[in-house]
């Protein structure tokens, strides 16, 4: 396209694609798996969605259930993708394909610029897509533009093996080096992975071309830190824990999550489900028992030692809590199931920054109080709607030690863990 062409100063039409099968094997339906909170396949289509310069963002599924998830969350779903393009070994290029020939000939819609957002990378930066957009729209010789990182791994330290003799000969030379794979990495050519993040594609490079990439393909360099590709139940767990721990600014389907404050007045805990596992065992008279973790306890004490204070606040009324309250030597508010007045009351009456203020919880009823406070962390095991409102969510389920764990990192922050 030239300056000349009349369209050169039309606005541009920017087509998200999310491809998302639903026979997923390695780990079942992943697509529509909770991740930090929602559905793995929100964050992309929440990336195309909050981009300023996508016009469009659909799905691409074979599967009716991730197709009901993705129209819940904004994107179109204008076509089943036929079951022979949703298959474990499927490439990308039928796919993107299908998706314009379909949108051409039952629409009549051919958008200038294709943009892949692949669900298993669900960690961008803000401007992650709009970035390779315009990328690709300034250099009109490039055929497509794909996000990058520094690679983890050099080549040049690579080998290949024979399977027959066991002989290895390096995988990469290097022009003037003599044995690359013996030199310092800082003298070795830079080298780049591609991720998942982002491909910015001309149509015509994929219906014309048959390639997803062309042969000018433009780097858009990406802060490894945001580095994701989820394949597994263990990438899972670890890229959950960076969603919530990294202080990563990221295009996510709900509100920023917010940091722990760098200075604590007071931490206020539910008790049911936080401090305890939520059982309760109850005798023949009524009598209730419920199951705390010890080292709680002496966490709190730790945070009292460094001036912070704290308040249980409890819809329970039995005895069992205020005992448990005065043992850990912590002030306690029971019989509260509206616990937003409740704890603004409190902030108030006491002359608490609600900046300042750190809230646990784990149910519904705590999740009015999130707004209030300066961060809102749960346990673990807390239920959906508190794990997606949550700031912090804790590796630990309430009782099992969720809350010492909250303890030992604000004393890690405060310099102090060395004391527990």
């Amino acid at each position: 396209m030239v300056r000349g062409d009349p369209s050169f100063n039309r606005a541009k039409e920017v087509l998200a694609v999310i491809p998302a099968r639903g026979g997923s094997k390695g780990i079942p339906r992943k697509n529509i798996r909770s991740f930090a909170g929602y559905p793995l396949i929100a964050y992309s289509i929440a990336a195309g969605l909050k981009s300023s310069l996508v016009t469009r963002t659909i799905v691409s599924t074979d599967d009716e259930e991730i197709a009901a998830v993705a129209r819940q969350y904004g994107a179109e779903v204008p076509f089943l993708r036929p079951l022979e393009l949703a298959q474990d070994h499927t490439l990308d290029l039928p796919v993107f394909r299908h998706a314009l020939s379909w949108l051409e000939q039952n629409e009549g819609y051919c958008p200038d610029v294709v943009v892949q957002l692949r669900p298993t990378s669900p960690l961008r930066p803000p401007t992650c897509v709009d970035d390779a957009v315009r990328l690709l729209l300034d250099n009109p010789q490039a055929d497509s533009v794909r996000g990058v990182v520094p690679a983890g791994q050099n080549p040049h330290k690579m080998w290949r093996v024979d399977a027959v003799t066991g002989r290895m000969t390096p995988l990469l030379s290097v022009e003037g080096v003599a044995e690359p794979y013996n030199a310092p990495r800082q003298t070795l050519p830079p080298v780049y992975w591609q991720t998942g993040h982002i491909d910015a594609i001309r149509p015509s490079v994929i219906l014309e071309q048959n390639s997803m990439s062309g042969t000018h393909i433009l780097a858009l360099m990406i802060d490894p830190r945001y580095t994701v590709d989820i394949d597994t139940l263990f990438d899972w767990q670890r890229y959950e824990y960076l969603v919530y721990h990294a202080g990563l600014e990221i295009v996510s389907p709900g509100r920023q999550r917010r940091p722990l404050p760098q200075t604590i007045s007071l931490l206020v805990l539910d008790f049911d489900g936080v401090l305890t596992d939520n059982r309760v065992w109850v005798d023949e008279n009524g009598h209730e028992q419920v199951a705390a973790y010890r080292s709680d306890s002496m966490g709190l004490k730790y945070l009292r030692d460094i001036g912070i204070q704290e308040l249980v606040l409890s819809t329970e009324v039995n005895p069992v809590v205020a005992a448990r309250c005065k043992k850990m030597q912590v002030p306690v508010i029971q019989g509260v199931w509206d616990k937003a007045p409740a704890l603004q009351a409190y902030l108030t009456e006491k002359g608490f920054d609600p900046a300042s203020v750190v809230y646990m919880g784990n149910d519904l009823n705590d999740v009015p109080c999130f707004p209030l406070v300066g961060c809102a962390v749960v346990v673990a095991d807390a239920q959906p709607e508190a794990l997606r409102q949550a700031d912090l969510v804790m590796t630990r389920k309430g009782g099992h030690g969720a809350v010492r764990e909250l303890c030992d990192l604000i004393l890690q922050r405060a310099g102090m863990l060395k004391h527990t």
